[in-house]
């Protein structure tokens, strides 16, 4: 088991609980996003966002830590075009 790839999701994993807590902070230091507050709430939609940035940085990190990432990308590729990946053979 490749020790970068688990550091790499470690890393990914932890910026995302950071960016997840500290959604205010954030919205502080950059300010409110327009497509965010206006499709998410006019109150708190750039925090969501910010919330939702770092939740699925998270989630990403995992799959990149127990490799199900490269399966998931490989599968759907193979469902959208059927014709340029083979099945391996067994």
């Amino acid at each position: 088991m490749p020790i970068g790839r688990i550091l790499l999701g470690l890393a990914m994993v932890a910026i995302g609980g950071v960016i997840t807590v500290y959604a205010n902070k954030f919205y502080e230091a950059l300010g409110p996003m327009a497509w965010a507050e206006e499709h998410l709430g006019t109150e708190g939609g750039t925090r969501l966002m910010y919330k939702l940035i770092g939740i699925g940085l998270c989630v990403i990190g995992f799959m990149v830590m127990t490799n199900m990432l490269t399966d998931l990308l490989v599968g759907l590729v193979r469902t959208l075009f059927p014709q340029m990946i083979k099945a391996p053979a067994a």
